[in-house]
């Protein structure tokens, strides 16, 4: 199966998705989620929205310190379900939907830490699981989403001397990890129709 995306115009989404989270703006959050994983993961519009609503509830489950984990990775598991049988994917949804928990408990808990080897581990085995390329092809894009993470710490932390400018140079980041990934898919089918 043939499966791409524009990364640019994913990138772009995700960094309003990710904005709309930390200003705790959950119908801006939903709608972008819903225009995010349409575009990413080619699928119609009412199944993105069903998806985009469980993603919202598992982020809204996962927000407050006191998070539901297990009704984050419920939420997260059912979106993620949507995504698998409107997509074409192989991935399974449950690993997937605790893979993108554990990113979201690692982050939090590095946030300001000055070495992010393991959310950068983490983001690597969210791509790998989601989109079935190997771990290891899988970093440079994790790379590149790790950084974006560490941008949005300094946002939300009160450290960024200019909001704006870092909310850019995020989207700039997901735009290299999401054209990192595409590339790797695009090797990947290479790699298959031989």
């Amino acid at each position: 199966m043939s499966f791409a995306f524009a990364p640019d115009r994913v990138a772009a989404l995700e960094t309003a998705a990710w904005r709309a989270y930390y200003d705790k703006n959950w119908p801006k959050l939903l709608y972008m989620t819903e225009r995010a994983l349409a575009e990413q993961f080619s699928i119609s519009l009412p199944a993105a929205a069903e998806a985009a609503y469980y993603a919202t509830r598992g982020a809204i489950a996962f927000k407050p310190a006191t998070s539901d984990l297990l009704g984050a990775i419920a939420a997260c598991e059912r979106y993620y379900a949507i995504v698998r049988r409107h997509s074409g994917l192989g991935f399974d949804p449950r690993t997937v939907a605790q893979a993108e928990v554990r990113y979201w408990q690692v982050h939090r808990r590095l946030a300001g830490a000055t070495k992010h080897d393991e959310l950068l581990d983490t983001f690597a085995a969210l791509h790998a699981a989601t989109f079935g390329i190997p771990y290891d092809r899988s970093r440079e894009s994790a790379m590149w989403r790790t950084l974006a993470a560490i941008t949005v710490d300094d946002i939300t932390s009160g450290r960024s001397n200019n909001v704006d400018a870092d909310w850019l140079r995020c989207a700039a980041q997901l735009r290299r990890c999401y054209r990192a990934l595409s590339r790797e898919l695009e090797r990947s089918e290479a790699l298959l129709a031989r």
